[in-house]
């Protein structure tokens, strides 16, 4: 497991506390992960392929490759478009190669921000992909189609993730007032719900930070109300 889905520090944010680590506990994009559905079947039975995941931010592409390395039996790694280089990027399929060759074990590499890999670090990557030395799952909010190497994009599917329904967003702001030991005892009025559901056009992170600074924010009686959800953003 890596630092990126590892939420359980008191002080991370409410955001990454509350990601779900499992399929049941995942909320949103039905068509995808839904009973049934084809990438569900292959997280449950543990058979995962390369997929690049295409979406707006705080959709659940991060989360759901955090779901992915908690259910495979696959060594999971990630690794950083922005700062890792491609001597990185090598000593990472090399070490894939040895855990495939040594111990029959698979690699699962995620690379969040797909789109920032240059052409180097992709043409350094596809050869491993190709020969199945690492299974790739990439993040992007990007048109993968536009900023991901045809050869690379070939090699693997393409799945859309939606911004998250209204109803999303306030079943997961639930959860974290129902969930989070940090909110215990607040309450959100109902006029506030409807703005931050509103204003975070489908965007869970989002919702979440906003309520976070609201329980910081609010008075000792614990009661978020729609002024103090509009304040916390410094809103009028």
């Amino acid at each position: 497991m890596t630092d990126l889905f590892d939420g359980n520090a008191a002080d991370a944010p409410l955001a990454a506390r509350m990601r779900p680590e499992t399929l049941d506990e995942f909320v949103g994009q039905k068509e995808i992960t839904g009973k049934g559905s084809l990438l569900r079947r292959l997280i449950e039975t543990d058979n995962i392929s390369s997929f690049v995941f295409w979406g707006p931010p705080g959709c659940g592409k991060s989360t759901l490759a955090g779901i992915i390395a908690r259910s495979t039996s696959a060594a999971f790694v990630s690794f950083s478009a922005v700062t890792g280089g491609v001597p990185e990027l090598r000593k990472r399929m090399e070490s894939a190669k040895d855990l495939r060759r040594y111990k029959a074990c698979r690699t699962i590499l995620f690379v969040d921000e797909i789109h920032r890999f240059n052409k180097a670090q992709q043409d350094a990557l596809l050869p491993f992909v190709e020969d199945g030395t690492v299974i790739l799952i990439g993040a992007t909010t990007e048109n993968p189609y536009f900023e991901v190497n045809t050869p690379l994009l070939s090699r693997s599917r393409v799945v859309r993730f939606a911004p998250l329904s209204e109803d999303d967003i306030e079943a997961i702001v639930n959860r974290a007032l129902s969930k989070s030991p940090g909110l215990k005892g607040f309450t959100l009025e109902r006029e506030a719900m409807e703005h931050i559901k509103h204003i975070a056009a489908g965007d869970a992170r989002a919702a979440l930070n906003r309520l976070e600074l609201c329980a910081d924010l609010a008075e000792e009686d614990k009661t978020i109300p729609r002024a103090l959800a509009e304040s916390a953003a410094g809103e009028k």
